[in-house]
């Protein structure tokens, strides 16, 4: 669950993992940003989307949204455990900065600074030089699956890139959806070499796994369906979903579409 197109790279993630897992994304473009409401009306729209999802019974619930998870966390899991296992979505600053390098962080502006992001660094990340890049503009380009606008707020953000990092942080979960362009702006910036990224989609999809008692499998059957609610309504993925190869991945290759 998340707000928007943002749940795409944690479900791509267990649809790796698990090609005969059934999955039910759901999100909320009638509520739509999430990130300005206050921490009470963000908390609101999440548990609808939660119990949108829960009512079809799924082993388990990812909260594949950084946002969500630090505002509403207590919440679902309050409403849903023991019953649906609850997984939230943290940046993935601890790993990154295991190895005492020099780490940025891209975020949304409203995360940069913020007393979350904050005190993630100084629990984790105490031997690491951390840079905290702001990027305004980023999760609302992916959003919209706009290729210029992603460009010009991947530019943006790396410029105010250190050029010597060692890892950077992917803080948001949208922005995974966009690490080539990523990928791209930096190794103009610092050369890229052993340069290392962070993500959170993948180490949540095996946590939810570890929840539930399942094992990764990514040679079982693609047998796995895809159902798709939007605001709670059964619908289908976006034209900006499948213009990623996350949406593309959901919606074929062998994974059957419709209902459970």
């Amino acid at each position: 669950m998340d707000s928007g197109i943002g749940l795409l790279a944690a479900a791509a993630a267990m649809r790796r993992q698990r090609p005969d897992a059934d999955l039910v994304l759901s999100s909320d473009p009638d509520g739509m940003p999430w990130g300005p409401r206050t921490p009470a009306d963000l908390a609101g729209r999440a548990l609808g989307v939660a119990r949108a999802a829960a009512a079809l019974r799924p082993d388990a619930l990812i909260i594949a949204c950084n946002t969500a998870t630090v505002h509403a966390l207590p919440a679902i899991r309050a409403e849903l455990e023991p019953a649906i296992p609850v997984i939230g979505t943290v940046p993935a600053i601890k790993p990154a900065a295991a190895a005492g390098g020099r780490v940025a962080i891209w975020a949304t502006p409203a995360t940069t600074g913020s007393p979350y992001q904050r005190g993630l660094i100084r629990d984790f990340a105490a031997g690491a030089h951390v840079t905290e890049v702001p990027c305004p503009g980023l999760a609302d380009a992916v959003e919209a699956g706009d290729a210029d606008a992603v460009s010009a707020a991947v530019a943006a953000a790396a410029a105010l890139t250190p050029a010597d990092v060692t890892d950077v942080v992917l803080g948001c979960t949208h922005y995974e959806l966009v690490e080539p362009a990523v990928r791209a702006a930096l190794a103009e910036r610092t050369g890229g070499a052993g340069l290392v990224y962070h993500g959170s989609a993948e180490p949540v999809a095996v946590q939810a796994l570890r929840r539930i008692g399942a094992a990764p499998d990514p040679g079982a059957p693609a047998t796995g369906t895809l159902t798709v609610l939007l605001s709670g309504s059964e619908g289908a993925l976006s034209a900006a979903a499948l213009a990623y190869a996350e949406g593309r991945l959901l919606a074929g290759e062998g994974a059957a579409v419709g209902g459970r």
